[in-house]
């Protein structure tokens, strides 16, 4: 059995899409005739990494390319699997597992990860109404030998089912060691030209079992988890939280929130839409200035950190700022104070930044040398529960930013009077 599932993923994969990354990616006809898709082609005008190009020129790609990333991982990970192991997969179940990788970021628009505070909804969700609604996806679909309900299942994990076979592929997509995982830290670091996101792809695609109804990673590619997990602290360090990066992410969440408070647009105005969508939304709206941080962003004035603390649980700041619209008031404090002396500063040029905790994730099963399953957790002498959280308290700063000409003293006054 497990040679004839084998064989679908390789027969008639005549057709290759060149990645920087991974070389030549194998698709069939019918998966082929997927990717060319309106809906699919849209990933390749949605850049993985928002603003990060501001800082890391090279960051320009897409999550075209990441979603093709992820198939190719993912169908290394089920040859692995179906080579070393009995899992209960078939050829729907594969094929399903293959669509969803390829059309999980489908729902994404810009800037979607960084307005998670906001009344928005998941992306995931967003993909599975985009899929169910395409009838060229669906006639895609179709052809590939994918169940569109599986496919959807795989994708949103809110969707519930209790079939055991789209339960593992969620796993695999969603899990502790998931290609998508594997592939975002690789190619956000290729294309930001930093080396910190690299990682033993291979080794750890090629130590991975199927056992007791769990993916479980043998013993000898244990340094290869703490290498994923010690790159995803470092490339949130210097990559995706970069301080200019949090300055463009903050710009817009703050247009995008004085948008919605105003009822300028709803929260759907932003689904489905690509990059050049959403930059048209300033002269879509002349006359709603908030929008101006848009136009900033894009062209690259960015505001500066004019006070910046490590985050503390109780701190005075923090706690008059944790929810999003508490935030606003306290902009507002600051900004009354700072107008006495800055009289051109509008209310919204002060912004808070606060990131959000950062999971990571180690619900990884080991197979030991003696044979036994056991959690990565209870085997690794450095990444235990005061290890994580350390990582992720270590990684979240308080920022204020303004327009370059409010000073650090002006600001730090501001601060050191009322918090």
């Amino acid at each position: 059995m497990n040679s004839q599932l084998l064989n679908l993923l390789f027969e008639d994969f005549d057709y290759f899409v060149t990645d920087p990354l991974w070389g030549d990616i194998p698709f069939n006809k019918a998966l082929y005739s997927l990717i060319k898709t309106k809906a699919y082609q849209k990933l390749n005008r949605i850049k993985q990494n928002g603003p990060t190009y501001h800082v890391y020129p090279g960051a320009v790609h897409t999550r075209y390319n990441h979603s093709l990333g992820v198939y190719n991982l993912s169908r290394e990970i089920l040859i692995t699997l179906l080579k070393h192991s009995a899992p209960p997969f078939s050829k729907k179940g594969i094929f399903s597992f293959l669509s969803a990788c390829l059309l999980h970021d489908l729902g994404h628009f810009p800037y979607a990860h960084s307005l998670k505070e906001l009344s928005i909804a998941e992306h995931e969700y967003l993909a599975t109404i985009i899929i169910k609604s395409d009838e060229d996806i669906l006639k895609a679909l179709a052809s590939i030998g994918a169940e569109t309900e599986m496919v959807c299942a795989i994708i949103d994990t809110d969707i519930i089912t209790k079939d055991e076979e789209t339960l593992i592929y969620r796993k695999l997509l969603s899990g502790s060691l998931d290609p998508d995982k594997l592939d975002y830290l690789s190619r956000d670091a290729f294309f930001a030209g930093v080396p910190y996101g690299t990682q033993e792809t291979d080794k750890v695609l090629h130590s991975l079992l199927y056992k007791k109804d769990n993916i479980i990673i043998r013993h000898n590619a244990l340094s290869c988890v703490e290498h994923i997990l010690f790159s995803k602290y470092l490339m949130y360090k210097n990559v995706y939280w970069h301080q200019e990066t949090r300055s463009a992410t903050a710009m817009v969440k703050k247009a995008l929130l004085e948008a919605l408070t105003n009822s300028v647009i709803k929260e759907s105005d932003l689904y489905f839409i690509d990059d050049e969508e959403f930059a048209q939304l300033p002269k879509l709206y002349p006359d709603f200035s908030p929008f101006e941080l848009i136009s900033d962003e894009i062209n690259g004035a960015l505001f500066k950190c004019r006070f910046e603390k490590d985050y503390e649980d109780k701190g005075k700041l923090e706690t008059l700022s944790k929810e999003i619209y508490s935030r606003h008031k306290t902009e507002h404090k600051i900004y009354e104070k700072l107008k006495l002396e800055y009289s051109w500063l509008k209310p919204y040029q002060v912004i808070i930044d606060i990131p959000e905790p950062i999971k990571f994730e180690s619900d990884i099963n080991v197979l030991t040398q003696e044979n036994e399953i056991i959690q990565f957790d209870q085997i690794d002498p450095i990444f235990n529960k005061e290890f994580k959280n350390l990582f992720s308290k270590s990684l979240r700063k308080v920022r204020i930013f303004t327009p370059e000409r409010v000073s650090h003293t002006a600001m730090e006054k501001v601060i050191a009077d009322e918090y």
